[in-house]
């Protein structure tokens, strides 16, 4: 019974730095309704700073002097952020403002490597809590006892300043209605500002004070970010109390679940995740949003077909890709391959959210399981690679249909939480189950068969399958279906109006998707001879989304675009430089905020402004000779 105990206050112990991390990510979206994806960058950030500043500084005044000031010190950061990146950004779709932040977070990857180096770091232990309590003969962490306590704490404080001050009944009132916040006078670019400034605070504050207990290490914003994710969508977006209850709960599943159930303890906390978006869809102690911002995918332009002439184009540019084996060695036919298969996946990914208007947070699910699907035929089976290939995706064509049906009912951020916690549970039991996919150590030894054994042929076959998928796309936009899908999209009562099933229509682009998605999957894992939990990774999921806004999510096949550069970038730094993720992070913040169209739709903006005046001379020179 004692160790039982000893094991809730554990809990209890990781809930208060969680629960300050996830408050002050709630409060930031509950004001600003950024999807902030750098808040992990900046508990990492006070995780860092707090080991600088205390082993500067000596003795109790020090040490917990340097915790607080470095909270302060990222806080300010926070505001730098605010002011200089995210004010550019606040009025534009949520999945811009993710990439934004994605953007970041990337950056600051490498810039504390850059400046505290790769090592993990071991912080001091806090003065006059450096021992333990002994309780039943069981040991419990006197500065265990010491974050029990802090965290109803600042519960209370920040009950106080929302509910009893000006500041708070502003804040309040923003997060009900920002528009009539507006209208009254209140200045909301200084209220922002001091609302990220809080949230940052609070992330830096828990990373700060992990430190006594955990190492510091590179890792540890990607590692927070998702269970913080849970905590804020459990207990509620904008919901302090939420966050408080949700963070208790997740902890306490993390203590418990690898006692009681030691098989699915990593999954416990997604499904709890998944039942409470399909049950209140807003969180526990959360309310129902207002309509959200327009719907990414909404297009200015209308979209049109390829013309003779593009259709041409298209086809000579596929012939010179097909021509790269001629003059490219084997490293540039591997580098080739890997670029057409993300061509596979951001294709499927675009065709959910810029025609369905549906975005998903954990589309690598389904690449994932196309590729686990194509492993389990080729080892366990024995099948040949054709057969392999034809049948591999069908998992995850089971999976898309299984978990859209309970995703489509959503909408918003709701939709794309409910679509990470599946991908996460799928991810959990890939990582867990390891006699069937063998966990961490993955399955080994897929490798193609003879005839596409060689770089050249593989390359061929690759390019072969992204362009028959990228035209089935293409031709499914342009169909009857398509102009249905769109219209539920742009429009769900006037679309249920005239008689279409929009969650039917919905669902069906989820299951194209989902399958189109494990074709790259299943070709991945021929490439790579291997297939990890990686594939199914909340990591390849984000990279999806960058990869469709900056080809451009208002365009066609703008993901195309996006997938080669992005891929080829990527790969490119990685070899050229040691700093790849702060370049890399650094464009695509460039792009978002420069060029929010992405690559394809500004180059179509400018095309488009380059034939204004022809069209208007031209409508001109027909209303002179209808005046004639």
């Amino acid at each position: 019974m004692a160790f039982y105990f000893v094991q809730f206050l554990t809990g209890l112990a990781s809930a208060a730095s969680l629960f300050l991390v996830a408050s002050g990510l709630s409060i930031i979206f509950g004001v600003t309704r950024i999807v902030n994806f750098a808040h992990g960058a900046f508990y990492m950030l006070g995780a860092y700073m707090a080991f600088t500043l205390t082993e500067r500084f000596s003795g109790a005044l020090g040490f917990w002097g340097g915790i607080v000031a470095a909270a302060l010190v990222v806080a300010a950061i926070g505001v730098l952020v605010e002011m200089v990146l995210l004010r550019r950004i606040y009025h534009a779709p949520e999945l811009f403002q993710l990439l934004a932040t994605f953007g970041l977070t990337l950056m600051v990857q490498d810039i504390v490597v850059l400046i505290w180096g790769p090592d993990d770091l071991l912080g001091r232990r806090a003065p006059s809590f450096r021992g333990a309590v002994d309780f039943f003969g069981q040991n419990i962490p006197s500065y265990d006892l010491f974050l029990i306590a802090l965290s109803p704490v600042v519960l209370g404080v920040l009950w106080l300043l929302f509910q009893r001050t000006r500041w708070g009944v502003l804040v309040r009132a923003a997060t009900q209605d920002r528009d009539m916040v507006a209208a009254l006078g209140v200045n909301q670019k200084w209220l922002f500002t001091s609302v990220f400034a809080l949230g940052v605070f609070l992330a830096a504050l828990g990373g700060a004070l992990q430190i006594p207990r955990d190492a510091v290490h590179h890792a540890l914003d990607l590692r927070i970010i998702v269970e913080v994710f849970v905590v804020v969508v459990i207990g509620g977006l904008g919901s302090i109390i939420g966050a408080f209850v949700a963070a208790v709960l997740v902890s306490e599943l993390n203590a418990f679940g690898i006692l009681i159930f030691p098989k699915i303890s990593i999954i416990l906390v997604f499904l709890v995740m998944a039942v409470v978006l399909i049950v209140r869809p807003w969180g526990l102690f959360g309310k129902p949003e207002a309509a959200a911002r327009r719907t990414p995918g909404l297009t200015v332009n209308p979209w049109r077909p390829l013309t003779s002439g593009e259709r041409l184009m298209s086809l000579g540019a596929l012939v010179l890709a097909a021509m790269l084996p001629l003059f490219a060695g084997n490293y540039a036919l591997t580098v080739g391959s890997e670029i057409a298969i993300y061509v596979i996946f951001a294709a499927s990914l675009h065709f959910l959210m810029s025609v369905g208007g549906l975005a998903s947070f954990g589309h690598a699910a389904y690449f994932g399981l196309g590729a686990y699907g194509v492993a389990f035929l080729a080892k366990a089976a024995g099948l040949p690679m054709i057969v392999s290939l034809l049948l591999g995706p069908l998992l995850g064509l089971l999976g898309a249909a299984v978990f859209g049906f309970f995703a489509v009912q959503l909408s918003g951020v709701y939709f794309a939480m409910l679509t990470l916690a599946f991908a996460q549970i799928v991810w959990s039991i890939a990582f867990q189950w390891v006699t069937v996919t063998g966990g961490d150590n993955g399955i080994l030894g897929v490798w193609p068969d003879k005839w596409a054994s060689s770089p050249a042929s593989f390359y061929w076959l690759s390019l072969a399958v992204a362009a028959l998928a990228v035209a089935v796309l293409r031709v499914i936009v342009f169909s009857p279906f398509g102009f249905a899908l769109r219209a539920t999209r742009d429009s769900p009562l006037r679309s249920e109006a005239i008689g279409i099933n929009g969650k039917r229509v919905q669902w069906t682009a989820f299951v194209i998707s989902g399958t189109v998605a494990g074709i790259g999957g299943a070709l991945f894992a021929y490439l790579k001879g291997s297939v990890f939990p990686d594939s199914l990774g909340i990591s390849l999921s984000v990279d999806a989304l960058v990869m469709v806004l900056l080809g451009g999510v208002e365009t066609v096949s703008g993901a195309i675009i996006g997938a080669i550069v992005f891929k080829a970038a990527n790969i490119w730094l990685v070899s050229q430089t040691d700093l790849s993720k702060l370049v890399l992070g650094g464009f695509i913040v460039l792009m978002v905020v420069a060029f929010p169209k992405g690559i394809v739709g500004t180059l179509e903006t400018i095309r488009n402004r380059w034939r204004s005046p022809e069209k208007k001379s031209a409508l001109a020179m027909s209303r002179i000779e209808t005046a004639e």
